[in-house]
């Protein structure tokens, strides 16, 4: 199949990039290209040349399926293509549609002119993948827009409108309607007046106040960047454009560029921006399944979780019916909502009107009947089998028949409650992560009868809504929620052996991750657990907890829930999020060791952060081989999006595969050595002891 088109009209060659759905520069794409500008140079009859993806989208930069293979680097690369595009002995004009990212735009700078639409997306977005762009994009960016606005793009990776750059020399001409007419009417232009070849590398850069402008950068970029590198190497390109020639600006930023490509933060990044659209691969759904129409949607609860729900929804332009059983329940909740868009309007994140518009798809209710035509409904009530039971039977008896009916649940089990139904292919889990108008993380709980198309309805609506769904099977806990319970376990475990609260979180924190474990329960709140552990013990009264469950227990018979009570592990000043470390939790912990005889022995924060990180991986190699998660990179992206994982480690079953599974196993075999480990904690996951015996990976 070829991914570019060449045809000519009258005087003018055009090249047509074909290669959805983002028009990559795959190799493919860029011999095209070359091919093109060959057959038109060697084209009497030629005078220009147009380069022109479609209406909606020029390219979306480099193909990420290339990478980490001889593709990306196979002649002609992107650099010497944009080359042969600069060095062109006629006109090259640039048309630029919808969407022109990373090489993309380095490739329409390379041209000799640029036209474009109205509100076409612009940006350089290699930065979120820990790299710089990598194609001229540093050099040739900031001689036509100039030196700071060309480093807002570049470092921050963001999205920039073509009409915001009208007054900048970026853009030749701006041509409403049909693009491809647009723009060969301007090559015509160009042919007809003998304009000269105008190359960007022949501009100069220029600051008024150099020296005090990089010094400020450098320490802004150097404090947000903290481990990753590429922001501030950003900034040296850019400085190289100013400081150098051209040439050898070019080959200032092909030196970074290739470090950050063999970086471990760039692999991890990459990782997660290929794991992300993975997950959208659903194994197990029949291709004939089509998802359903939701023009509307019902959430049941307006507390802090429902509302957050509901302004996902309201945001994508969805009405959404609020229902609770109590007014000033209910009035808090739309209260809730309508604070939201008051303060988006008043940051000037949102308009006023619009604010308004969506402030009218939502219709509170304390009616269960007015959820009767929706097309999905999403239960976030509180945490307990007998309430979920209520709830479910009286949607089934009021829903219409293909409604979807979901639970945001966040560990019962989702085949129970789609058995208090008549219709239980039509139950998902659809666990959303707090504050849910902010956390991206989605996760898609699949029941045994959960039909296909309900199943692809939520994946798709997810991405409408801005998150990112990964698809578990149906266990306590499910996916994330089930490791975070050994990650836990283990930080209370090394409380009892010697630990203090503030060194667990503090030698976690440092080794990325966003707030330690007991900074996390405090912020949740304590008894959320401590109310699983309850509901265990009734189903399961034999079942004997750990010890250091126990301490847990014994904090929340304090009252010590966390932040929402001013105690928890920590305790906190009114009105102040601040953890202070508390004399009354050293004493609960140093009365429990000697309860259960423990001596306090010195742990290192190296033990602290392998075994807090290595009971995550063991975990979730359990999962996987269980077939709870279709791959280990939708654990990774489970961590990444809803538990403060560091991005730039990849998730914790990359991180084991850096480190090597025989190393990861190793350790474990070394932790289980411990006298006072509880039974089964460090027994090495199957699966992981036999990708380590082969030399393999999760990923």
């Amino acid at each position: 199949m070829n991914h570019t088109h060449y045809e000519t009209y009258q005087k003018i060659a055009v090249i047509r990039l074909d290669n959805a759905p983002v028009n990559g520069l795959s190799h493919a794409v860029r011999k095209g290209v070359v091919d093109g500008i060959r057959q038109a140079e060697a084209d009497s009859s030629v005078y220009a040349i147009v380069i022109i993806g479609s209406q909606s989208i020029f390219s979306g930069g480099a193909d990420m399926r290339e990478f980490g293979t001889g593709a990306v680097i196979a002649e002609p690369n992107l650099r010497n293509l944009i080359g042969i595009v600069e060095t062109s002995t006629k006109p090259v004009v640039a048309a630029i549609g919808g969407t022109c990212m990373g090489g993309g735009l380095e490739l329409a700078l390379g041209c000799h002119y640029r036209v474009v639409a109205p509100a076409v997306q612009l940006a350089l977005p290699e930065v979120k993948i820990g790299l710089i762009p990598g194609a001229g994009g540093t050099q040739r960016l900031p001689r036509l827009i100039g030196l700071e606005a060309a480093l807002n793009m570049i470092v921050s990776g963001e999205t920039v409108l073509s009409d915001l750059l009208i007054a900048t020399p970026l853009f030749d001409e701006f041509v409403e309607g049909d693009l491809l007419a647009g723009a060969i009417a301007f090559a015509n232009k160009v042919v007809a007046e003998k304009r000269p070849l105008k190359r960007v590398r022949d501009l100069k850069v220029s600051h008024s106040k150099p020296d005090a402008f990089f010094m400020f950068v450098r320490n802004s970029v150097g404090a947000m960047s903290k481990n990753l590198p590429a922001p501030l190497k950003c900034v040296e390109a850019v400085e190289a454009s100013l400081t150098q020639s051209f040439d050898e600006g070019m080959q200032t930023e092909a030196r970074f560029f290739g470090e950050l490509c063999l970086s471990s933060e760039s692999k991890a990044l990459r990782h997660l921006f290929l794991s992300e659209k993975n997950t959208a691969k659903v194994e197990g759904v029949s291709p004939e399944a089509k998802p359903r129409t939701i023009a509307s949607v019902g959430i049941i609860g307006a507390g802090t979780m429902g509302s957050g729900i509901a302004i996902n929804f309201l945001l994508a332009g969805i009405p959404v019916t609020l229902l609770e059983t109590k007014q000033d329940a209910l009035d808090r909740g739309a209260k809730q909502i309508a604070d939201y868009f008051a303060e988006r309007v008043t940051k000037r994140k949102m308009k006023p009107e619009k604010a308004q518009a969506l402030g009218a798809l939502l219709k509170p209710t304390l009616s269960y009947n007015d959820l009767s035509q929706v097309d999905l409904v999403i239960e976030a009530v509180f945490e307990n089998m007998d309430v979920k039971k209520a709830v479910f039977e009286r949607l089934d008896s009021i829903c219409k028949p293909d409604a979807i009916l979901a639970s945001n649940t966040s560990t019962l089990d989702l085949n129970k409650i789609a058995s208090f139904t008549k219709r239980p292919q039509d139950v998902v889990g659809a666990h959303f992560f707090s504050p849910a108008n902010i956390m991206k993380l989605l996760e898609v709980v699949r029941g045994v009868k959960t039909a296909d198309d309900v199943l692809l309805t939520i994946m798709q609506l997810a991405k409408k809504i801005k998150k990112a769904a990964v698809v578990s099977g149906v266990c306590d806990g499910f996916i994330g929620n089930r490791m975070i319970a050994r990650y836990s376990a283990e930080a209370g475990k090394m409380l009892e052996e010697g630990a203090t609260v503030q060194q667990v979180d503090k030698a976690l924190e440092k080794w990325g991750m966003a707030m330690g474990p007991f900074r996390m329960g405090d912020l949740a709140g304590n008894d959320i657990g401590w109310s699983i552990r309850k509901g265990i013990s009734q189903q399961h009264p034999y079942y004997k907890w750990p010890s250091s469950e126990l301490l847990a227990d014994k904090l929340c018979e304090l009252g010590r829930f966390g932040q929402k009570t001013g105690a928890g592990w920590y305790s906190y000043a009114k009105g102040k999020r601040e953890a202070l470390v508390d004399p009354v939790v050293g004493a609960l912990v140093e009365a429990h060791r000697k309860e259960h005889g423990f001596t306090a022995r010195k742990i290192s924060n190296e033990e602290i952060v392998q075994r807090c990180i290595f009971a995550l991986v063991n975990e979730g190699a359990k999962i996987l081989e269980e077939g709870i998660a279709q791959r280990a990179s939708d654990i990774d992206i489970v961590y990444i999006f809803g538990y403060g994982f560091p991005p730039y480690r990849g998730g914790p079953m990359l991180y084991a595969d850096h480190l090597g599974l025989l190393a990861v196993q190793r350790a474990m075999e070394g932790f289980a050595r411990n006298d006072r480990v509880d039974s089964d904690v460090w027994v090495v996951a199957p699966l992981l002891a036999s990708l380590a015996s082969a030399g393999k990976t999760f990923n």
